[in-house]
């Protein structure tokens, strides 16, 4: 059977939104038994060591951007380092569901940030699906009751420093390629990792524990890769709306490797954030046409913080 573009894009979507899944599911389990640092590093070696074999078999590689390029780069970096501290920090202590639910509220706070840094413009329409998509976060975090926690606020942390990586993203110029933004953050988790080791130690690698840190970077990679393909086949319209299938794979995967499945309220409190995702990611096609949130969503330094 010959799949058409659309679906072709769907299918590569669900792969990348799958394995970005299986990661934050084998860091999640991995970190039961290993020191985080020591997970974190140890995923960092792996995926900066491909990272760079990718880049150097695509061809000339410039590792040192110059100018205002490098001071962006040294922001996103460091957002992204803070990003993926506080996400995998937060995944070690809360259902993988639920962290899934709030991380869905990128679309409708990277929208909204851009309006404000950069005066985007935004219409009436898009602000209110932001501001019922923020309330539908409330119900999946619940302040005020017993199930809000200092977890669930680490969490919106994550989220924040993925939207200042973002804003930091769009100002360095395409005479940086891609991959050298992707080696510079892995390198800089990878030591981040390292130097959280001082302080928790180095703990012996027992075959699962190696086996689960091979799995996280080969589906970390994979997702890079697959969110780079998706975008040359298919229709945006057609193919984003599929990056919220992450929530779907976090609950599938939350029940069948631990057990746990969200509240009734992180349910309907992730129904309004992903339908009013989908609305501003409609809107904003609408109103600047599919090529340019194409080459947005096709770029893997746009991925969440992991």
């Amino acid at each position: 059977m010959i799949l058409s573009d659309n679906m072709r894009g769907a299918v590569l979507m669900n792969i990348a939104m799958l394995a970005f899944t299986l990661n934050d599911t084998a860091m999640k389990a991995v970190s039961s038994t290993m020191p985080l640092f020591q997970a974190i590093t140890l995923r960092g070696l792996v995926t900066t060591a491909a990272l760079l074999a990718i880049a150097a078999a695509s061809g000339p590689l410039r590792l040192w951007p110059t100018g205002r390029d490098g001071r962006m780069n040294a922001l996103r970096t460091l957002a992204e380092v803070l990003a993926t501290l506080t996400f995998l920090v937060a995944l070690t202590q809360m259902p993988l569901a639920n962290l899934s639910a709030i991380m869905q509220s990128l679309p409708l706070a990277v929208t909204l940030a851009a309006a404000l840094v950069f005066r985007d413009q935004i219409g009436w329409r898009r602000l209110l699906a932001i501001a019922v998509g923020f309330c539908g976060v409330l119900l999946i975090i619940k302040p005020g009751t017993d199930g809000f926690d200092r977890w669930s606020m680490l969490g919106l942390a994550s989220v924040a420093c993925v939207v200042v990586r973002d804003l930091a993203t769009r100002e360095v110029s395409r005479n940086t390629a891609s991959a050298t933004v992707a080696v510079w953050a892995s390198l800089a988790v990878t030591l981040m990792g390292a130097v959280g080791m001082i302080f928790t130690g180095w703990a012996p690698v027992s075959l699962r524990e190696a086996l689960l840190i091979l799995a996280a970077s080969a589906n970390l990679i994979v997702g890079y890769m697959s969110v780079v393909m998706v975008m040359r086949v298919g229709d945006i319209g057609f193919v984003a709306p599929f990056r919220y299938m992450a929530l779907f794979w976090a609950i599938l995967m939350g029940f069948l490797i631990f057990g746990s499945l969200p509240d009734g309220w992180t349910v309907i409190g992730a129904a309004i954030v992903v339908a009013t995702g989908i609305f501003t990611l409609w809107r904003e096609r609408h109103r600047r046409g599919a090529a340019p949130l194409a080459s947005a969503l096709s770029d893997p330094k746009f991925s969440q913080g992991r």
